[in-house]
This record gives structure tokens, C-alpha cells and sequence, in this order.
């Protein structure tokens, strides 16, 4: 019998043995050999009493199992047990390598290392791995069946962040089917290697020598403008050789590793043997120490030169010493001109021929103890102007030295600047702004409202102010006292008001005051004075005599101006003062409309009249009939007027008519001109007689004349015969 096991089972029955017995005796089980991690019951139940490891155990067992009755007799049967492998175990590496060295450069899909790892679970067969690498680094790559690390990018050791950390860490991990898994961090070092060939920055240069320039004579030194970017010194070092050009005879190279290119001839212009050369043209060429590994990225060149052109211009020597125009310069400057400004200019002169270039410069005296150059002088025009602001309470004068020189001989100049006090502030005055009331015959000479100003300046005296009205002084009328030499000024009338003959026409004066800090100002120590000026402010108002003689006091009126500054934080106020007016309105209208639907509808209605009256009239009255009834000979229904009780058949349809109209129409006999028929509305003047008779004549027709009864079938007939004579169908009575 063969039973199989998995791996990490916990202890439990995996074998029920059968036996049977023909007397039905008892049996008892064994297990032979009794070291194998298994037992048998007295049922015949095996039981397996460990968790096996197929890594670590057996994995089989071979048990013997007897079966015995109680006369001895006995059965034997082998039972074989596999353990079965589960996937429980995760791989690991077997590379024990990990740091890894490569070059530069190097092409896509060079092998970099191989990493491998062994899965326990697979111990008799090949592992089934999974390889991956768990980084951002875009510049390996990984085979994910057999481990093998390539480059996948391209890994140049001169560019940054390479240039600097030329370590690249990798995080290799390796996974089994089921997903376990475990991680490796490998490091690759990329090497340099010579892959840049030297440059240089100018590649052209242009040097200047003098004729009678002494061989040995340092020109240039190229190296400081040439280099390689390789990062290992072994790999950037580069030669200068091959000097070459007409009369290169005349320089020299120090070295081959220096580039100090050195004049090693002379050159000077009288000399016969010169050739008379101005310009000299020579080139040089650079290239590399070590060995070039150009085929990465110059794949056609096995060397690389770099070639530089040199250009030296040979320049004529004066004999003469540059002279200035004067010895010694004296500039005064305020102490508040403009950094950059200009404060004079030196000037020499050089009697060599072709007149030889001077240049100015400044060798001794130009700095304080903030600055180390506080003045610049132009090299070309000796224009001196000033580096940093000028402070005359630290330094009232400077003393420096000023140099002109044609590039071999020069001379020397003192130049001193003296520097002047300024006046930078402002007169500040109290009040200044101000408004006052005079009366019109107000005195010449008084001192309006007792009014004065005063006025205060940082860097003034007292009495250096001066006071003027620079507008609105109509007619000169006011006037300060005193107008200079002191701080304090009164307001004077200096001339009355004259409004009678029309020389003067404005009530209200708006002043403006200037005060001047110039009432001291000489011209001793200060070549320009910077003058100052403060402003007041004044209104006045000119009260004309009133018509009755009263008594006045002049007197001042100090005005307190309001605003209204509208903030946005309250911008809820006239929304809600809108909002609210809008909704009031509403209510008022809808309460206005329910007033005049009540009294529309409970108000009872209103006759009208229109009386039309003139002389020689004939008046026809129309009845308002304001009842029905049925007649009862006939069965007709007649309508009547409940005042007057006059009566008529009614029409079909006919609606009641509520209101009285009654018409008055001109007789014939009354003017052609005035024949319309046009209605009139009564006459307030009318006399109450004709009013009345009008009256009187329209009760008659209403009702049968005295003395008669008539019944109803009777006043029916009659009705209805004059109804057919007359033209409206009424009941009327003749007039």
C-alpha cells in the first residue's frame, strides 16, 4: 500500500488498516521499525505524530505492519509513505558577488553580471525563477528567466549625477511561481575612460607686444583656456605641440604639458633684420596624454586634434612721457551727487607720433575704510565720477592720485575733491493748512486772526527761512511779518479790500505759503546750495458788512472736513436697506389693491345724470324700470318703476337698465347754428323753478290721471296699443 503525505501536515490519521479474523478473535496491531515518526492504534488507525519537512526529512518511510490473534497467529503487510513536496519555501541567491566594475560607454546589451538564486522546493530539479530589478535606474536591464544583469542605456561617467556618485545601486529580486520571493542590492561601478578629447575656449587669441619686448617675454598661457571633461586625471591630461606659423621663430613653447606661449626674438621695428611684421599669426595644436578611446562617440576618428590660432600684434614704443595739463586737480562736489556722476576730468597729453593711446587710471587714494575704490576714472578720457555716495560729516575732502599712461611710460596728477554741506531737508510748518473769516473794513496792518505759523528744519538755522505767498494773492491784499530771518511768521493785511469800485471780486482767498531755508546762504564753502521749500495752506473767507450796524468780533473757524469712505467689509448695508425698501413697497401696493377691491365691491352703484336744458326746450324723459311683473289676462311679463309706477311690455332678452338717463333735446325753433344734438351737463346757475317744473312734468306721465281705476287687463291693453305707436315701446304719457 502506498499513502502519500504533504509536507507541513499536521499530525493526524492517513491509514486505516483492514484485517479481518474467520473466529472473530481480537487482533492487535505492531509497527516495525518503531523510529519512524508514525503509530498504529488498536483500531488499526495509523498516525503520523510529526509536521514533516520535505527539505530536512525522509521522503519516504517503509512500515511494516502485523496483524496478530491471540494464538499467535500473524499477518504482515508494508505500508510505503511519500512525503510530498509543497511550494513553502522561498528562493535565494546563490551569487555571492556584489559590487560590479565596468567601463564607461559601454554598448546596449553588454553583460554585466549573472545573477543566479536556487529555490529549496526544487531541490532534484531546475528551479522555475522569476528575475526583476526594483529600481527607477532606466540604465540596466535584467533577464527575467536567467538572471543576466545588461546594460540597457547609455552610462556616461562625465555627465552628472555620474560625474559625482559613480555608483549605481540595484535592487535585484527573484520570485518563485507562488510569488515568494526575496531581494539583492548590487552595486556597479562605472569606470572613466578617455572618451573626450580636449577643447578649447577661445580657439582664436589675440595678444599684443611692444617692439623692444625682451625675448623670455610671457605671452599667454593656453592652458587656462583649454580642457578635458574626463573625470579621472589620468584620462584629461593633454599636450600643446606642433608651434607653427611665419616667424614663429620668435616664440617658443615652455613645455609641451605648460602651453605658456613666451617670446624668445626681438622684434623691434628698427631693426633691419625684422621683417616688419605688425601681425604674427601661429597656430598650436592640442591632443591628448593618454591613449583615446574615441569609437563611442567619435566612431571615425582614431585621434582627435584640437587646433588654435594665435594672433600677436606688435605695437610701436614711444619715447616720450605722457604730461598732464595741470599738477594738480580741485573738484568740488555736493555731498548728495549721484553715484556714477561725473565730478571733472583730467586730461595729458603725449608728443610720440603716431600719437600713442593714453589711458588714465587711479593708483593711489581712491578708497576709505568701507570702500576699497571710491572713485573710477574713465581709462580712455579721464573723466573721474564717483563709485559711492559722498558723506561730508565723514570725509570733507579726498586726496587721491590719478595716472596717464601710453602702455610703457606714465606720469602722475593729485587730484583732490573737496565735498560740500547740502541742504536736504525740509522746512516743516505747523499748521499747514488753515481757514479763517475777516471782516471786510478790517484794518491794514492787523495781524488776521492772530494767526502765525511756525516752522521747524533739521539741518537749517532758524534764520534761514524766508516766507512768500507764491498764488492766490489777489491784489497783493496779505503779506508774513517778518518775511525772513526767523522761525515763527504772522499773517498781516497789508491792504484793504475794495469791492465798491470793482477791484475786488473774490470773497475767498486760497493761499499757498512757501517757505524757503535760503535766507543764509553765501557763496563761501558752497558752490551750489540745494534749497528746500515747505508749504502751508490757507483759506480766508471775507465777511462783508451786514445791512444793520451790529457788532462783530473777528474770530477764526476751524473747518472739520467729513468723508464718507465706503468699506467693503459692509457692503451688507445697502443690500439690506435696499432689500427691506423693495419688500415695504410691496406690502403697501398689495394692501392698496385689497382696499380697492373692497370698496369696489361694497360701495352700492351711483346714477348719473345729464341734464341738457335751454331756453325754448323740448324735454322727453326716459324711464328707468327697475321691476317686472306678470300680467295676469295676458301671461306677459311687464316691467315697472317702482317710484313712479310706470309700466311696459318687456322685449325678449331684454336687460334690466338700472340707471336714470334723462335728455333734453332742443326744440325746432331754436338757432340753426346751434342745431347738434349734443348733451350738456346742467348748469350750477340754473333756476330751481324750471328744475322743478321739469319735475312736475314727468309725474303726470308716470301714472293714470285721478279718478280713474284701472285694472291690470286693462292697463295691459292700453300699454301694449301705444306701444305700437310709439317708436321706443314705452309707456309714457303725452307732455
Amino acid at each position: 500500500v502506498t499513502i502519500y503525505v504533504l509536507e507541513g501536515t499536521p499530525p493526524e490519521r492517513i491509514y486505516q488498516v483492514d484485517a479481518a479474523d474467520p473466529e472473530n478473535a481480537k487482533l492487535e496491531y505492531s509497527l516495525l521499525p518503531a523510529t519512524v515518526p508514525f503509530s498504529i492504534m488498536e483500531s488499526g488507525a495509523i498516525f503520523s505524530t510529526k509536521k514533516f519537512d520535505y527539505e530536512k526529512d525522509p521522503h519516504c518511510y517503509f512500515l511494516n505492519i502485523t496483524v496478530r490473534d491471540p494464538d499467535g497467529l500473524n499477518s504482515t503487510k508494508t505500508v510505503n509513505i511519500n512525503i510530498i513536496n509543497i511550494n513553502d519555501e522561498c528562493p535565494y541567491f546563490t551569487t555571492k558577488q556584489r559590487i560590479y566594475r565596468i567601463p564607461e560607454e559601454q554598448s546596449l546589451g553588454t553583460i554585466v553580471a549573472n545573477i543566479t538564486a536556487k529555490d529549496p522546493d526544487d531541490e532534484d530539479s531546475p528551479s522555475r525563477l522569476f528575475y526583476s530589478i526594483h529600481s527607477s535606474d532606466r540604465r540596466f536591464s535584467i533577464d527575467p528567466g536567467t538572471g543576466v544583469l545588461q546594460v540597457a542605456g547609455r552610462i556616461d561617467r562625465d555627465a552628472l549625477p555620474l560625474r559625482l556618485h559613480p555608483n549605481i545601486s540595484l535592487t535585484v529580486r527573484v520570485e518563485d511561481s507562488s510569488g515568494c520571493g526575496s531581494e539583492m542590492e548590487i552595486t556597479v561601478i562605472i569606470d572613466d575612460v578617455n572618451d573626450n578629447p580636449p577643447e578649447c575656449n577661445p580657439s582664436a587669441f589675440r595678444k599684443e607686444a611692444n617692439e623692444n619686448t625682451t625675448p623670455g617675454t610671457f605671452l599667454v598661457d593656453l592652458r587656462n583656456y583649454c580642457k578635458d571633461i574626463d573625470v579621472d586625471p589620468s584620462n584629461n591630461q593633454f599636450s600643446f605641440t606642433g608651434l607653427s606659423g611665419f616667424g614663429s621663430n620668435n616664440f617658443a613653447l615652455e613645455s609641451t604639458a605648460s602651453g605658456r606661449l613666451v617670446m624668445t626674438g626681438t622684434i623691434n621695428f628698427e631693426n633691419p633684420a625684422n621683417p616688419g611684421v605688425e601681425v604674427y599669426t601661429l597656430t598650436v595644436r592640442v591632443q591628448d596624454i593618454a591613449h583615446p578611446n574615441y569609437s563611442s562617440k567619435y566612431p571615425f576618428y582614431i585621434s582627435f586634434d584640437n587646433i588654435i590660432y594665435i594672433y600677436i600684434r606688435i605695437k610701436p614704443v614711444n619715447e616720450f612721457f605722457p604730461v598732464f595739463r595741470n599738477l594738480s586737480y580741485v573738484f568740488s562736489v555736493s555731498e548728495i551727487t549721484k553715484v556714477g556722476s561725473s565730478i571733472g576730468r583730467v586730461h595729458a597729453t603725449d608728443k610720440d607720433w603716431p600719437p600713442n593711446v593714453i589711458t588714465y587710471s587711479i593708483v593711489a587714494g581712491a578708497g576709505t575704510r568701507d570702500y576699497i575704490n571710491i572713485f573710477w576714472i574713465s581709462p580712455t578720457k579721464g573723466d573721474v565720477r564717483i563709485l559711492a555716495r559722498l558723506d561730508y560729516e565723514t570725509t570733507q575732502k579726498h586726496v587721491f592720485t590719478v595716472q596717464a599712461s601710453d602702455q610703457e611710460k606714465s606720469t602722475t596728477a593729485s587730484v583732490t575733491v573737496n565735498v560740500l554741506e547740502v541742504n536736504d531737508e525740509e522746512p516743516v510748518c505747523s499748521p499747514n493748512f488753515f481757514s479763517l473769516q475777516i471782516p471786510v473794513n478790517l484794518a491794514v496792518g492787523t495781524n488776521i486772526n492772530g494767526f502765525r505759523i511756525e516752522c521747524q528744519d533739521r539741518d537749517s538755522d532758524p534764520r534761514s527761512f524766508r516766507y512768500f505767498i507764491n498764488e492766490g494773492n489777489e491784489n497783493n491784499h496779505f503779506i508774513f511779518s517778518p518775511s525772513a530771518g526767523s522761525n515763527t511768521s504772522r499773517l498781516i493785511l497789508a491792504s484793504r479790500f475794495d469791492y465798491e469800485s470793482g477791484l475786488d471780486t473774490n470773497w475767498i482767498y486760497s493761499l499757498h505759503v512757501h517757505i524757503t531755508d535760503d535766507n543764509l546762504v553765501s557763496a563761501r564753502g558752497k558752490t551750489t546750495h540745494l534749497v528746500k521749500t515747505g508749504t502751508v495752506t490757507l483759506s480766508i473767507r471775507v465777511i462783508p458788512n451786514p445791512t444793520t450796524a451790529t457788532t462783530t468780533t473777528p474770530g477764526f473757524t476751524v473747518v472739520t472736513k467729513k468723508e464718507n469712505i465706503y468699506s467693503p467689509s459692509a457692503w451688507y448695508v445697502p443690500f439690506v436697506i435696499t432689500l427691506g425698501s423693495l419688500l415695504l413697497l410691496g406690502l403697501l401696493g398689495y394692501l392698496g389693491l385689497l382696499l380697492l377691491t373692497w370698496l369696489c365691491t361694497h360701495c352700492p352703484p351711483r346714477f348719473h345724470f345729464t341734464f341738457c336744458v335751454s331756453s325754448q326746450t323740448m324735454t322727453k324723459l326716459n324711464t328707468v324700470f327697475d321691476g317686472e311683473a306678470r300680467d295676469p289676462v295676458t301671461g306677459r311679463i311687464y316691467e315697472f318703476n317702482t317710484r313712479s309706477g310706470a309700466r311696459r311690455w318687456k322685449k325678449r332678452n331684454e336687460p334690466l337698465q338700472p340707471i336714470l338717463a334723462m335728455q333734453v333735446m332742443p326744440s325746432a325753433t331754436e338757432n340753426s347754428g346751434q342745431g347738434m344734438d349734443r348733451a350738456e351737463a346742467p348748469r350750477k346757475k340754473e333756476p330751481s323753478e324750471k328744475r322743478k317744473e321739469l319735475t312736475a312734468a314727468a309725474k303726470p306721465a308716470a301714472k293714470p290721471s285721478a279718478g280713474q281705476s284701472e285694472t291690470p287687463g286693462q292697463a295691459g291693453l292700453r300699454l301694449q296699443k301705444k306701444k305700437e305707436e310709439s317708436e321706443d315701446g314705452g309707456l309714457s304719457s303725452p307732455a
